[in-house]
């Protein structure tokens, strides 16, 4: 059998699996096929059948419906059950005309059948159509893989890996929506990289997309909710989608991402506020109204970041527009403080 595999697998044409448990049978399709271009792998079980697939993965199968052991309807319920396979076209050999045999060859998601004694003529032709038809639904699967390659790269960040501006644009708005239907909060989180210029100035770029990279995966690393999202925002600016997350929920997160970056221990000795790198953030939390814009929510945000700047870096601000207050906050340093800070946050629903 493999010697029969290997010496018929050759070339760019199709490739037909036959399967019947007689030989007599088996030589007559082969000849019929390969007469019409197309190359041939024999089985004369179930088994050897299964075998083939694993291997050569056959553009048409061809096989006996009635055979010991496993009989064809039996085989094609094992090929459709797996992923890869399922849409390999099966054409089945039945005896003549038989109504509930026909119906058993639908059931198991045959492509079509030919009965005995063989027109092959016919049979010629419907092997020839099912064969286009394979090569059709690999090209249209072909196309939809590459379809969705493409829209993953316009809407992922080429450097972090995380969602980029174009994304973000789309899901907040997506999720302004959807939080205004619910009438449930929406948090957005962005944050900045403090003195990162100066950090690319000292390093070199090179070492500042390094950074960006690590931070990046910090924050992934925190951010774990499906309904999350995390997007570059811009040159060393992150955002944090948190849909149906209120303001101390956000601000839980918020913390565990700086305090996170702050672990990475990258140096930076040109940083007016540590000796290495952190970040500042601003908050914002709405619930928003019915036909409302999204830009409410980051022009908040947005705004709590600049205060956030101004009042020194290293620190979040919180703009909650649910109470219409602004709160300050500066980050823990020591390992004792952060651990009391996580402590004080652990029981909060996210």
């Amino acid at each position: 059998m493999i010697a029969t595999m290997k010496a018929t697998h050759q070339g760019n044409q199709s490739l037909v699996l036959i399967v019947d448990n007689k030989e007599f049978n088996r030589q007559q399709l082969r000849l019929l096929v390969e007469q019409s271009g197309y190359r041939v792998v024999e089985a004369k079980d179930g088994t050897e059948a299964m075998n083939v697939f694993h291997q050569l993965h056959p553009d048409l199968v061809l096989l006996n419906a009635i055979m010991p052991d496993m009989d064809g309807f039996e085989l094609c319920s094992m090929v459709q059950s797996i992923e890869q396979n399922k849409h390999t076209p099966i054409l089945m050999i039945t005896e003549l005309e038989d109504t509930e045999l026909i119906e058993r060859v639908f059931q198991v998601s045959t492509m079509d059948y030919v009965t005995k004694p063989i027109n092959w003529q016919v049979l010629r032709q419907r092997v020839r159509r099912l064969i286009e038809q394979s090569q059709l639904h690999q090209k249209l699967f072909a196309a939809k893989e590459e379809l969705q390659r493409l829209a993953t790269l316009v809407t992922i960040d080429f450097l972090t890996q995380v969602a980029n501006r174009r994304r973000f644009e789309e899901y907040i708005d997506q999720e302004w929506r959807r939080m205004a239907r619910l009438q449930q909060p929406l948090s957005l989180i962005l944050l900045d990289v403090d003195f990162f210029k100066s950090y690319n100035d000292t390093y070199g770029h090179q070492a500042g997309d390094r950074a960006l990279i690590e931070i990046s995966k910090a924050i992934k690393n925190i951010v774990q909710r499906p309904a999350d999202l995390v997007a570059r925002y811009g040159g060393e600016e992150f955002a944090v989608i948190l849909p149906d997350t209120d303001e101390l929920g956000a601000t839980k997160i918020a913390e565990r991402i700086c305090f996170a970056v702050r672990r990475l221990g990258i140096t930076h000795s040109h940083s007016q506020v540590s000796s290495h790198i952190t970040l500042s953030a601003g908050l914002s939390t709405v619930i928003p109204d019915p036909g409302s814009n999204f830009e409410e929510i980051i022009t908040a945000a947005d705004k709590a970041l600049y205060q956030a700047k101004a009042a020194g870096r290293d620190r979040f601000r919180h703009n909650n527009l649910l109470v219409g207050s602004t709160w300050n906050y500066k980050w823990h340093k020591s390992s004792e403080e952060i651990a009391t800070c996580e402590s004080k946050y652990s029981g909060l629903q996210y």
